[in-house]
Formats: C-alpha cells, sequence, structure tokens
C-alpha cells in the first residue's frame, strides 16, 4: 500500500524533484499508519478485496443494466394512466449475512427507478415498489448472486 501511495504522490504532483519524492515518502508513510491505526488495515484484508473486485466490477454492471430495464419499465407504466399504478408495500428476507452486502443490496433497490427500500433491518427488507412487477426478490436475482458470491 505504501509504493503504490508513494506512486500516485509522484503521479499527482506531475515532475519529480528530490523536494517532491521526499515529502510524498512521509505523506505515504503517514497514510499508510492511518490506515493501519484507524482502519485496521491489514496485508491480508487487501488481498481479500483484490480476489473479490471482479465481483464488485460485475455487480456495478448488472446495476446499471437493471436500472436502464427498470427505467423503460416505469416509462412504461406512467403514461398509461394511474390504473396501471398499484403501489405496494414488499417485506422479504435474504439470506445475505455480511452488513456490506446488505447495504449494497438495499441501496442497489433505492436507486433502481420504481422502487425505495424504506426499512433494512437485519436480513428482513421492507420496499415501496410502484408496481409489483418491478422488485424482483427471487432466486433468479442477479445481484443477489453476485453479492452471495462476494460473501463467499
Amino acid at each position: 500500500m505504501v509504493v503504490l501511495l508513494y506512486i500516485f504522490w509522484i503521479i499527482l504532483n506531475g515532475r519529480i524533484t528530490v523536494e517532491i519524492l521526499l515529502t510524498g515518502l512521509a505523506v505515504a508513510g503517514i497514510v499508510f499508519l492511518l490506515a493501519k491505526l484507524l482502519f485496521r488495515y491489514s496485508f491480508k484484508k487487501e488481498i481479500r478485496v483484490l480476489k473479490k473486485s471482479p465481483y464488485f466490477v460485475a455487480f456495478a454492471a448488472v446495476l446499471f443494466v437493471e436500472v436502464l430495464k427498470a427505467n423503460l419499465a416505469v416509462m412504461r407504466l406512467i403514461p398509461r394512466g394511474e390504473n396501471r399504478l398499484t403501489p405496494v408495500l414488499v417485506t422479504f428476507r435474504t439470506d445475505l449475512k455480511s452488513d456490506f452486502c446488505r447495504y449494497l443490496f438495499a441501496n442497489s433497490i433505492t436507486l433502481t427507478p420504481g422502487t425505495i427500500t424504506v426499512e433494512a433491518n437485519g436480513d428482513v427488507f421492507t420496499v415501496h415498489c410502484l408496481s409489483r412487477s418491478l422488485l424482483d426478490t427471487g432466486d433468479g436475482n442477479r445481484m443477489l448472486k453476485l453479492l452471495k458470491k462476494m460473501e463467499a
């Protein structure tokens, strides 16, 4: 991490002088110590995160596609009139174990048009939907599958 911070410092400065190199070394060292003390940084955690980064990229891509699909679905629902809109509160459970993955899932639901996460209490989620068809909580949900792989 210190090496990456140091390289980042040099890139941001755009030129190399003795003063910049020494200051960068001090700044990278201080940031590393703060990360270690305040955020309990460890090399093992960093390796775990790097191993899971392909899942984060895939999750972002799936979220992007789901947001586009939900936009189209909401655009089809709205012009057809009020009788097509049947707002509903849906409560369901997930088998996500980590708070981070639950957090990602709850915020992904809220980012998707037509749905808002009203409450996330442990593994129980309450979601408001413009129409029940906008929410997919089943086993076919690709976001849930990727989050479960991230937890493994």
